[in-house]
C-alpha cells in the first residue's frame, strides 16, 4: 500500500488575512470557493496546519482556517488570559471581519466549547455545526489524554510545566509521544508532528492558560445542556472510533443532547479523524443535512 502524500505537498492556495481582536492580530487563511463557508477550528496543542490534509477534499468550497490567539501564526500576547470564552470571541472576530453571514462550523478537540457556545449564540448564522472528536461539558466517560491531564490537574501541573520549560528534550518527547499517538499513518505522523511542534514552544502561554481553564469550563458547561437541547440547527457528529479519550461514548452523549443531530463513527480512525480519513470527513462535512 502506498503511503499518503506528505502534508506539505497537498495544500490549497489561500489568501492571507489579518483580523484584529483585543488589540492583537489573528492569522487567517481564506480559501476561495462557493458559500456557505466552512470554518475549521483547531484544538490544542495544534494549530490550523492540522487541516492541511482535509483541505484538498473540500475543493470548490470556501474554507476559512485560523489560529486562535496565542497559537500558530497569530499574536501571542504574554499578558492575555487564555480561555475558552476568549476563543469564542476569536471566532466572532473572524466571522464578522470576513462578513460570513452563514457558516458551517467545524470544531475539533478544545475548540468544542467555543464553537458550540458561538453557534448557540448565533443560530441564525449556522448552516451546520460539525463536531470532530471534541467535548463540551463534563461526562462520566470523558477522558483527558495523559499529557493534558498532567498540565491541567492542580498540583500536578506545576511540576509538569517546570519540567517542560526547563527541558526542551522532555517537552518535545512528550509532545511527540502524545500527538503522535493520534495519527494512524507513520509517514503522515512524522511530517505533521514535526511541523506542529515547530510552532508549539511559542504557544506555551496559551497552552498553559487553556489547561488552567479546562476543568472549570467543562464543569460549568454542564449547566448549559438544556440550552443545547433547544439548539435547532443541524449538528453532524463525526468521531474517530478508536479515540480512547474523546471516545464514542462522548459522541453518543452529543447525539442525545442535540435534537437535530446525526452520528458517524469512523472505524480504524483515532483522535485526529480529519488526518486519518480526510476524504470521508470532507464528504460528511459537505453532505446536505437530513435532520
Amino acid at each position: 500500500m502506498t503511503s499518503p502524500p506528505a502534508v506539505s505537498a497537498i495544500r490549497r492556495q489561500f489568501t492571507f488575512r489579518s483580523v484584529g481582536r483585543a488589540g492583537h492580530r489573528l492569522s487567517v487563511r481564506d480559501y476561495p470557493g462557493r458559500e456557505p463557508a466552512v470554518v475549521l477550528l483547531h484544538g490544542f496543542p495544534d494549530n490550523q496546519d492540522l487541516y492541511d490534509r482535509l483541505l484538498p477534499h473540500l475543493d470548490g468550497r470556501r474554507v476559512i482556517t485560523f489560529d486562535f490567539l496565542g497559537w500558530g501564526d497569530s499574536d501571542k500576547p504574554a499578558d492575555h488570559r487564555y480561555t475558552a470564552a476568549g476563543q469564542t470571541a476569536d471566532i466572532d472576530a473572524v466571522t464578522t471581519a470576513l462578513g460570513l453571514e452563514r457558516v458551517v462550523i467545524v470544531a475539533h478537540d478544545a475548540s468544542g466549547p467555543p464553537a458550540i457556545d458561538w453557534s448557540r449564540q448565533h443560530p441564525d448564522r449556522i448552516e451546520m455545526l460539525v463536531l470532530l472528536n471534541t467535548y463540551y461539558g463534563w461526562t462520566a466517560r470523558l477522558r483527558r489524554p495523559p499529557a493534558i491531564a498532567l498540565y491541567s490537574t492542580p498540583l500536578l501541573r506545576s511540576l509538569g510545566r517546570l519540567a517542560a520549560t526547563r527541558s526542551n528534550r522532555f517537552d518535545r518527547w512528550l509532545f511527540t509521544w502524545q500527538v503522535g499517538r493520534f495519527i494512524r499513518d507513520p509517514a503522515v505522523r512524522a511530517d505533521l508532528v514535526s511541523r506542529l511542534y515547530a510552532k508549539f514552544p511559542a504557544a506555551r502561554p496559551a497552552f498553559f492558560g487553556l489547561n488552567n481553564d479546562l476543568l472549570p469550563t467543562v464543569v460549568a458547561n454542564r449547566r448549559h445542556v438544556d440550552l443545547l437541547r433547544r439548539f435547532d440547527r443541524p449538528v453532524r457528529i463525526i468521531f474517530g472510533a478508536n479515540d480512547r479519550y474523546l471516545n464514542p461514548a462522548v459522541a453518543q452523549s452529543f447525539r442525545r443532547i442535540f435534537t437535530r443531530s446525526e452520528l458517524h463513527l469512523l472505524p480504524d480512525t483515532g483522535h485526529y479523524v480529519q488526518v486519518d480519513e480526510p476524504a470521508r470527513v470532507a464528504e460528511l462535512i459537505m453532505a446536505r443535512s437530513t435532520t
